[in-house]
């Protein structure tokens, strides 16, 4: 006589299901409030009488301590792991955005911009980390996907409409107020992290002796003080590892366009309203998120048909990049500006699914020091993010023009020239994809063996 579902093994519990929302939960918050500068940007720049250059200056400060963040916190997150680590900086980093609404000192803004960068920093090495302890490989990089690209980027194509659009436009609060609402919410998610996430399988009191064999069966259990230090010098003869760097500076340096100017360029170029810029801001962010999902899947099912890690990896990443950057020089032409939003998303979507092609990537080179590696290629994307901003300024600054009209000086910017850069920025990084080689990892000595 069968006794149901007493007769077969127990059934695994569900926990990693419930991380991954943790997770989700934290890229989505990360993007949501990073991306608000496409409404406060604007904002501050018309308060304090700022230039394109001023103001992408200012905006740039996140990226110093983001930068100078990201090794330690690898180095940090791989040894004790993510939990205490990400909770605190979740709420340290909400605290810094309600700060930056308070204050009516440029250099207190300044420092709160600096502060916000030194707290988001070991978010996305947490991640790579989680899901490493959490998933197999055999559904990691779908699952990175959705938490990098599904998820983050799903927070910054909400967070212009729901500061500019609901918060400013039908709410009526000011951009203080509303940053003070997206602070609040990042605070309270930071607490649950702290309360419900833990840093392995093995250290969940939910997780049953099932899912902790579904988990280890691919994944092997290393806890994090066994590990060794970051092998540095194979990390520099890895010429992969360059490669990946360069490809990394290109790809975040070309989105600060993304983070801090598509907001101004539909408020400026072409005349909405904040109601109107707040969605319309959004679309390309819509594109990145189905991107990275999509990339993120193509990732993991190119793997299995092929077999080939390395060429799957690189192809994705490659061919994305490709047809964004074909997709950039049609902003230049478009007539009106929904069209060119519509452009801007699809050039998005394809070249925001080499995302989770990154987070596997890393995962791949680094092994078990796969926060670590991140926290490296990550460093390189910041420092697009220090340079680049600037740079966009002084080109938008370069080609504005000055009239008085009606007793009033009126400037205009042609932001074509900017477009054509993006879209040559797009095609090196695509270059430096195809000649990446994600097998070549930097466990236990052995450079050319696959993860």
């Amino acid at each position: 006589m069968s006794n149901g579902d007493n007769d077969g093994p127990p059934r695994p519990s569900a926990v990693r299901w419930r991380v991954f929302a943790l997770a989700c939960g934290a890229s989505f918050l990360l993007y949501l409030h990073r991306y608000s500068w496409n409404i406060v940007g604007p904002k501050l720049q018309e308060e304090f009488q700022l230039s394109h250059t001023q103001s992408n200056i200012l905006f740039s400060l996140f990226y110093y301590t983001y930068a100078g963040g990201q090794v330690p916190s690898g180095v940090v997150i791989d040894r004790f792991g993510p939990h205490r680590f990400l909770s605190v900086s979740i709420i340290a980093w909400s605290a810094a955005l309600v700060a930056l609404g308070r204050t009516r000192q440029l250099p207190v803004l300044g420092a709160c911009r600096f502060l916000f960068g030194a707290a988001q920093a070991g978010c996305y090495p947490a991640l790579t980390k989680v899901t490493r302890n959490w998933f197999p490989p055999s559904i990691r990089t779908t699952v990175q996907g959705l938490v990098a690209s599904g998820a983050g980027r799903s927070g910054a194509a909400l967070s212009p409409i729901l500061l500019g659009t609901v918060l400013l436009g039908w709410c009526g609060l000011s951009w203080q107020s509303a940053l003070g609402v997206f602070g609040l919410a990042g605070a309270a998610f930071g607490v649950t992290f702290w309360a419900t996430f833990r840093n392995t399988p093995a250290e969940h009191p939910g997780v049953n002796a099932a899912e902790r064999k579904l988990i280890s069966s691919e994944s092997p259990s290393v806890t994090p003080r066994a590990l060794g230090p970051f092998p540095v010098c194979r990390a520099v003869r890895n010429r992969s590892v360059w490669f990946f760097l360069a490809q990394q500076f290109l790809d975040a340096g070309s989105d600060v366009v993304f983070v801090s100017l598509i907001g101004a360029y539909f408020l400026q170029a072409r005349g909405f309203d904040i109601g109107k810029t707040g969605w319309l801001a959004s679309l390309p962010l819509w594109g990145g998120a189905l991107g990275g999902i999509a990339g993120g899947w193509l990732n993991d099912r190119t793997i299995a048909l092929t077999g080939n890690r390395r060429w799957s990896r690189s192809g994705v990443g490659f061919v994305g990049k490709l047809i964004g950057c074909a997709m950039l020089p049609l902003v230049v032409r478009s007539s009106d500006g929904l069209t060119a939003g519509l452009v801007l998303m699809t050039a998005k979507f394809f070249g925001d699914w080499s995302q989770p092609t990154t987070w596997g990537s890393c995962t791949d080179l680094g092994g078990r020091h796969s926060a670590t590696m991140f926290s490296v290629i990550n460093t390189a994307g910041t420092f697009g993010g220090v340079v680049m901003p600037p740079l966009f300024g002084a080109l938008l600054d370069h080609f504005t023009s000055k009239a008085e009209v009606a007793g009033r000086l009126v400037r205009t910017t042609d932001w074509n020239p900017l477009f054509l850069l993006l879209a040559a920025m797009y095609l090196g990084s695509g270059i430096c994809w195809l000649l990446m080689d994600c097998t070549r990892t930097l466990d236990d000595g052995d450079e050319s063996a696959p993860l």
